[in-house]
């Protein structure tokens, strides 16, 4: 096979002063880089805190150019079945086919606005993918990202349905990392929402690390305001 995998999982805790540091969940990934240079994400998650729980399956795919392709989702809530959806971009539109107990059987077709940064899948390892695949010039830079999602929910916790977000991005430099995954070399990055995402609700500043290299996975990172949550590596095979 001439691909090339990458797998590992992250642990979610939470950093609420009355559940400091106990678990909320986990996340298990695999990339696939392609020799033509496509990347399709594989994604497992699951939020046990705060109620209702939710679990996340996603396969997206990107092409060479990093511009996304396809996005599969599989969402359930409070174990029990919230939706299923599919979205495809063709360089100018996207499509979305979903169906869900609460929506029926639903079919969307939008005129992306353009440049596009990708879809985004809510998996905390796609969010690093996504920084990653920006091509930053200095240290200190911010970037709108110009994103659609299938869910504008915080957790991703409604049904597959198109979504445009803009939220901005900030560069704040390297730096070296360690974490249970081992030690590595990172960027530091911060996500922020100035009020006018089109998130549900302003998101609370986001600051996460990734690898400094073309994998861009997902090192360490946590959400302050209501969120208080933190992530982290524990598991790395490539």
């Amino acid at each position: 096979m001439k691909h090339r995998i990458i797998e590992g999982r992250l642990t979610y805790t939470s950093r609420k002063p009355d559940r400091l540091d106990l678990m909320r969940g986990f996340e298990t990934f695999m990339f696939t880089r392609h020799s033509d240079g496509k990347l399709t994400l594989r994604a497992h998650c699951e939020i046990e805190e705060p109620e209702p729980t939710v679990m996340r399956d996603i396969i997206y795919s990107i092409d060479e150019h990093g511009q996304p392709m396809d996005l599969h989702v599989r969402l359930t809530v409070g174990d029990a079945f919230m939706g299923s959806g599919w979205l495809r971009f063709d360089g100018k539109i996207i499509e979305c086919e979903s169906f869900g107990p609460s929506i029926g059987r639903l079919s969307q077709q939008v005129e992306a606005e353009l440049p596009m940064d990708g879809f985004g899948t809510h998996p905390i390892v796609s969010d690093g993918y996504m920084l990653g695949n920006h091509k930053w010039s200095h240290e200190g830079e911010r970037h709108k990202f110009n994103c659609y999602l299938p869910s504008p929910d915080h957790r991703g916790a409604t049904p597959p349905m198109i979504a445009q977000v803009k939220i901005d991005g900030i560069y704040l430099g390297k730096e070296q990392v360690t974490v249970k995954a081992g030690t590595f070399a990172a960027r530091h990055f911060q996500f922020v929402d100035p009020g006018d995402s089109g998130m549900a609700g302003e998101h609370p500043p986001y600051d996460l690390w990734i690898t400094d290299d073309e994998d861009s996975i997902f090192l360490k990172g946590g959400v302050g305001g209501y969120m208080m949550t933190w992530y982290e590596l524990v598991e790395l095979r490539r």
